[in-house]
């Protein structure tokens, strides 16, 4: 086990407060702290958009009503910037129709003033769990994406035909090349794009088509 603290609260990710309400910031902050998990604090949405904010998985607690821009302002703003934080609102004022837009808009809570410490601390690490599956996610399909850019001009036809489950002999029909070709390319292909079977490269690309 890891008998470093600070390597420990970074693997568990950090969690970003944006209160303008200090005291309410700094009550959540040492609930957080004395759960083992990193909280920065902010005043405002926009000293949190101004912040530099390590690589790791992260969530947001937010208030919604906060002098210029609100809770959900800040929530449109990261979406426009393609910035998808797990969000978990926070407000004193809650109402239906807030808390909709909220949800819509992708938060993973929202949490009325007063609330218990365990319901927020659940939401936290749902959020940490979510953006840390969410980051996994995104590597594998980069990497997927960098082994597909690799393949030339006739294995990414070849790839196709084959997916679409043409036999190695049809394919070879349609693009006018020999059976051999086909069955010595699909190996390369299988190569590049890493796949241990052909199973494997039919979700590789099932994959890739998603995204």
């Amino acid at each position: 086990m890891n008998s470093n603290p600070s390597e420990v609260v970074q693997d568990a990710g950090i969690v970003y407060i944006v209160d303008d309400d200090a005291s309410v910031g700094e009550a959540l902050a040492d609930l957080l702290g004395a759960a083992g998990l990193e909280a920065r604090l902010f005043s405002s949405a926009q000293d949190f958009l101004q912040s530099t904010r390590p690589d790791v998985p992260s969530c947001l607690v937010l208030d919604v009503r906060m002098p210029g821009m609100t809770g959900l302002d800040l929530q449109r703003q990261l979406i426009a910037l393609d910035l998808t934080l797990p969000t978990i609102f926070i407000t004193a004022h809650g109402d239906v129709q807030t808390s909709v837009r909220a949800m819509k808009a992708g938060a993973i809570e929202f949490l009325i003033k007063p609330f218990g410490d365990q319901d927020l601390l659940d939401a936290v690490r749902a959020g940490l769990a979510k953006d840390s599956s969410d980051r996994r996610e995104a590597s594998t399909i980069a990497a997927l994406r960098e082994r597909y850019a690799s393949l030339d001009a006739r294995e990414k036809e070849i790839l196709t035909g084959l997916v679409s489950g043409l036999l190695n002999k049809q394919v070879a029909g349609e693009l006018g090349i020999s059976e051999i070709t086909v069955k010595v390319r699909r190996g390369q292909i299988m190569k590049k794009m890493q796949a241990d079977s052909f199973a494997d490269l039919v979700r590789m690309m099932e994959t890739l088509r998603r995204t």
